[in-house]
């Protein structure tokens, strides 16, 4: 019996034909990196990192996504131990590994020793799926930001973030995330409910391709809170969203966080996988 070879590189422009195949057995689960990759195109200087190729016999059999998020792809027990064997090696410290939980919680296992304790183990979230309208009456008040309206929805957007992730986008400099929350805008993939300049609501698409897109973000001001506003905005976003960016809407929530699930089921979103993120 001949005996399987395996190795890992980091992918290059060349790769990309075997690397779309390997991103399209879940085009929705490898949302993520496929934009990053479509983004890119695998070029160094713009990807910030590197995305790795595990092969058997010289065949991509799983890939990983390797700069400031570590996100395996299609990632086999072999491959799982070679990707963490080249992040040690490396010695690199992303912000987070992220992707479908049995993945992620083997790979982060063998990482912990040397990368733990992990800031915010986050390790059952509801990875959701909505390929239609939503039976909610959709909020005729959501829409898309202006770009003129930055001022008004940056600092929900910073509120939202250090809440969830729960470190401020700021620490570091503020050029980096007030760029990226006008790239959203200026992409139309920011949507909000604002009125007398106070942000109600909003949201955006964190990733897309013609066929699916991931929203991220959802913010509701604290003391509307409990009220029932998001299912009817989110249901207003997905219409939108599904007409104009992608007709499959996708996101992902925190298992604990009851109050997000029920919105999101009751505006039709349905559990099909199961991710886990570990914030370092």
């Amino acid at each position: 019996m001949l005996r399987t070879t395996t190795h890992l590189r980091a992918l290059t422009p060349r790769d990309l034909p075997d690397l779309n195949l390997l991103l399209d057995r879940d085009p929705l689960v490898n949302l993520f990196v496929r934009n990053r990759v479509d983004a890119t195109k695998l070029q160094a200087r713009w990807l910030g990192g590197q995305v790795w190729g595990y092969f058997e016999d010289d065949e991509l059999v799983s890939a990983c996504h390797a700069g400031a998020n570590i996100v395996p792809v299609v990632a086999t027990p072999g491959a799982i131990e070679a990707f963490a064997e080249q992040a040690l090696s490396d010695n690199i410290r992303p912000s987070s590994i992220v992707g479908l939980r049995d993945a992620v919680l083997p790979l982060w296992k063998r990482l912990e020793a040397q990368w733990g304790p992990a800031r915010s183990p986050r390790l059952d979230q509801p990875f959701m799926v909505l390929d239609r309208d939503s039976p909610v009456e959709p909020d005729p008040r959501v829409r898309r930001v202006m770009l003129d309206e930055f001022d008004t929805v940056y600092p929900s957007c910073v509120a939202m973030f250090t809440e969830e992730v729960g470190v401020d986008p700021e620490a570091g400099g503020r050029s980096g995330y007030r760029a990226r929350v006008a790239q959203l805008i200026s992409q139309g993939w920011s949507f909000a409910i604002i009125e007398d300049d106070e942000v109600l609501f909003k949201t955006e698409v964190g990733a897309a391709t013609t066929s699916v897109c991931q929203l991220q973000g959802v913010y509701v001001r604290p003391d509307l809170r409990g009220r029932g506003i998001a299912a009817a905005a989110i249901a207003g976003v997905v219409q939108q969203v599904r007409a104009t960016v992608s007709p499959v809407v996708t996101l992902y929530v925190n298992d604990h966080n009851v109050a997000a699930r029920r919105a999101y089921e009751r505006v039709g979103f349905e559990h099909t996988e199961t991710f886990a993120s570990i914030l370092l």
